[in-house]
């Protein structure tokens, strides 16, 4: 695409700045994006401000923006005053009650047709046409075809969004379809959700003007599109893009009309020149809107071939060109004001040029304005039977009767207090959304139309469920959980909750470094606003159950599986992968990343996978390459797995996976743990695997720690100390074997016991050998967690840290720090 010409200002206007300054007491005028910036939100509004401040300042940088003009809302204020028909408009808004459905359509209404049915001034259509013509030229097009943009001038501030308030008109093309959008983008802001909005939020009507941004199309009805945060949008962790992307013109997926892919890039080290693709969900992304010419329609919606479906809309090298974008305009904006400004990006591809665009940005309005130092914790008390999952929006737990609403025309039937329950939303719905006590939808990602307004209000909602308005009865009573992490649960009944609430702004940390246990990357970027010293637990485990679900060697050797229905469930999760042990590889690999990410630049200890061989075997595929053992608690497990002639190349898998997360992703702050480790041998044989497939120790700053677990670590400690950097105490298997018991058998539960005096004996001993050879020891076990006298005994041997689970990690801070204070620890 070319770029425009710079306009030339008229003649009587020797800058810039005179110019705009004279727009205000002028007849109404255009300006083309190269003559705006941010500071013109009262001229513009927010949306065309910003594309302006972006294509003047940001294209040289290398960010594309379509380029285009705006219609000052000096234009729009021309119009009332030239027709007359600002007193009308006040008239039919006199007794205007925005709580009363019926009364709030029948006027928004009202004043739309009142302006739809008014003709443009002839001088400001002549305008708008000249304009138009002048951007044809530029891209050396008749009728160009452009997108027709509302930009009100009191949108985007830092606490009122009207994003979505107004319309957005698409693949407009010659001089009467462009008139009558504009008409039709001044009357929308009049929709009966601005209205509403406007009202709640003490706007006065007439003190909000309408400018209308006229930018060339993007062929993305050709490609794909979609939103873009440079924070993410659940947690408000500001270290990391979030991306969705659906196929078609990006109306969908604002609107909620398709779930989508979605992609997080870790931001410090993709500055650095890294590739931190963090994760990558694929989407259903059923359909796509697309150009038509039927009648008075200009788009419509078609189904996606089911191959298309099951494929990644964008490329990794797409994903990391926009990530970077976003770094760039979020890092203009914070300098320009001077403070962190996070952004609400949407994304456009040209499926003629192949190229990448960004056709909006304005500030995120949610997290940027949150007190982080008080901490909200919601919890279930108990769980109940679950009726269906979605993605999760917010942190929240919220119940009520379910309301079930398929059309917009219904919502006067819906009360204070309901779980709203419907297909999608679109800004229509505003009025009853903030009422809702949840809100659930079968349809949308996590960046749809009702997750941007529910965040907003502080909603709990759960999108993309896919069936919800089957699955859930009429008017009964659910509880809908967002406090689990990304996934989120609808249950039957009103569950108890509890909120739990801490003030973080006078804790003060102990000399013990409080780290955190953690399993599930969903929870990484929330917990990570615990105060910690990082991850002294990250546990393999939960990502292959969760995530990966297929035994690596049934990836490796697929070809010798027999069973047909095992073939199918491997065939159906590594859908893309033409190589099935990059599937491992990745998944594994993005799941240990988002937790390194979380936590960045701390330390993140990830313990190598401890699978026993009954669970390895019943991971997909896993029967027909695990033996049958008597008692797998304490035989193939942890370290002997790893060098074995049966699993190494199992092991060589997870090896290429954190040297992908620590070399191609630069998440050095990754210490590897090795599990159950029990000779000195054995630990030579494990570095020399690992050396062998890349990850040397002390090469690119690597330390490998080991499990102090088995009697033999703390018996030969120095010895294991020479070949190790560090060690953790597990204490589970630590008092197990100390004790002579089996910790899964119920027989003998009354006799396991960490506080006992032979396990603490030998917990003492191993912190004074690591602490007189100067290396790291911590402990992960549970024991901590669940007795604070037992954390208070670390603290007197001299524990460098404590990885807790993370709902203890305050109250055990607060002991760790008492006990200190009165041992004289500084």
């Amino acid at each position: 695409m070319n770029k425009t010409k710079q306009i030339i200002l008229p003649e009587n206007y020797a800058s810039r700045e005179e110019y705009l300054n004279g727009l205000k007491k002028s007849e109404p005028s255009i300006l083309w994006f190269d003559q705006l910036g941010i500071e013109d939100v009262a001229i513009v509004g927010g949306k065309n401000a910003s594309l302006g401040e972006m294509y003047r300042t940001l294209t040289p940088k290398g960010v594309r923006i379509p380029n285009g003009f705006a219609i000052t809302a000096h234009a729009y204020f021309y119009l009332l005053k030239r027709a007359g028909i600002k007193q009308k408009i006040k008239d039919i808004l006199k007794d205007l009650d925005t709580s009363n459905m019926k009364n709030l359509s029948e006027k928004g209404h009202a004043v739309r047709k009142l302006i739809r049915e008014t003709e443009l001034p002839p001088d400001l259509s002549a305008q708008i046409i000249e304009q138009y013509h002048n951007l044809c030229n530029a891209y050396n097009m008749e009728n160009v075809d452009v997108a027709v943009r509302s930009s009100a001038t009191a949108e985007d501030l830092p606490d009122a969004s009207f994003a979505g308030q107004q319309e957005t008109y698409l693949n407009i093309t010659g001089e009467k379809q462009l008139i009558e959008a504009c008409k039709n983008c001044f009357a929308s802001l009049f929709t009966n959700r601005a209205i509403s909005y406007r009202e709640d939020k003490g706007f006065d009507h007439f003190s909000v003007g309408l400018s209308i941004g006229i930018q060339k199309m993007v062929r993305s009805d050709k490609a794909c599109s979609g939103v873009m945060f440079s924070i993410d949008t659940e947690s408000g962790f500001q270290n990391a893009v979030f991306i969705t992307a659906s196929y078609g013109l990006g109306e969908n997926i604002v609107q909620g009309a398709v779930n989508p892919d979605e992609y997080y890039v870790f931001k410090p080290t993709l500055k650095q020149g890294y590739k931190p693709i963090l994760s990558k969900k694929i989407g259903t992304k059923e359909k796509k809107m697309i150009y038509c010419n039927e009648g008075n329609k200009v788009t419509k919606n078609v189904l996606v071939d089911y191959t298309s479906r099951k494929q990644f809309a964008l490329n990794d090298d797409e994903i990391l060109q926009l990530a970077r974008w976003a770094c760039i305009i979020e890092d203009h904006y914070s300098e320009k004001s001077g403070h962190f400004k996070p952004m609400d990006l949407e994304w456009a591809k040209d499926g003629v040029s192949n190229e990448l665009f960004i056709v909006q940005a304005r500030p995120e309005t949610v997290h940027s304005q949150e007190d982080r130092t008080v901490l909200k914790k919601y919890h279930l008390k108990k769980k109940g039977e679950v009726i269906m999952t979605g993605n999760s929006v917010g942190e929240k737990i919220g119940q009520g009767k379910a309301n079930i609403i398929k059309d917009v025309h219904q919502i006067n039937k819906f009360q204070k207090g309901e779980v709203l329950v419907t297909e999608m939303t679109d800004p229509d719905w505003e009025p009853i959304m903030k009422i809702a006590s949840a809100i659930v939808t079968n349809r949308g990602g996590r960046t749809c139309h009702a997750a941007i307004v529910s965040r907003e209000l502080g909603i709990p909602c759960i999108v993309g469920t896919l069936n919800a308005t089957e699955k859930i009865k009429q008017g009964k009573e659910v509880t809908v959980d967002c406090s689990q992490g990304s996934k989120g649960y609808i249950y039957e009944g009103l569950l108890e909750f509890e909120i739990e609430e801490h003030d973080l702004k006078n804790l003060q940390k102990p000399k013990t470094k409080i780290m955190m246990n953690l399993g599930n990357p969903e929870q990484a970027f929330e917990l990570s606003f615990l105060p910690n010293e990082g991850v002294g637990l990250a546990r393999e485990e939960f990502i292959i159950n969760s995530y990966i679900k297929i035994h690596p060697l049934a990836l490796l050797k697929f070809d010798e599986i027999k069973d047909t229905k095992i073939r199918n469930k491997i065939l159906k999760l590594t859908s893309g992968y033409e190589n099935k042990a990059e599937y491992y590889i990745d998944k594994l690999a993005q799941g240990i990343a988002t937790i390194a990410a979380a936590f960045y630049p701390k330390d993140v200890i990830v313990r190598l996978s401890d699978f026993k061989s009954n669970e390895y075997a019943n991971l997909i595929g896993g029967r027909d390459f695990e033996p049958e053992e008597d008692n797998p608690m304490i035989g193939w497990r942890g370290a002997s797995r790893y060098y074995a002639e049966k699993y190494k190349e199992g092991f060589a898998l997870e090896c290429s996976a954190l040297k992908k997360v620590r070399d191609e992703m630069g998440l050095t702050n990754v210490v590897i743990m090795i599990p159950f480790c029990r000779t000195i041998k054995e630990g030579i044989n494990v570095l020399n695997i690992m050396n062998e497939n890349g990850l040397k120790r002390g090469e690119n700053g690597l330390r490998v720690y080991a499990m102090c677990e088995i009697p033999s670590n703390v018996l030969l400690a120095e010895e294991f100390l020479d070949i190790f950097d560090g060690f953790s105490i597990g204490t589970n298997d630590l008092t197990q074997l100390t004790l002579g018991l089996d910790r899964d058998s119920e027989l003998v539960a009354s006799v396991y016991d960490e506080r006992n005096e032979a396990v603490k004996a030998l917990v003492k001993k191993v912190i004074e050998v690591a602490n007189k050879k100067g290396k790291y020891i911590g402990i992960c076990g549970q024991a901590p967690s669940d007795y604070e006298e037992f954390a208070t005994f670390l603290v007197e041997c001299g524990i460098h840290s404590m990885s807790l689970n993370p709902d203890t990690v305050i109250k055990t801070t607060l002991a760790i720090k008492q006990k200190e204070e009165e041992l004289g620890i500084k």
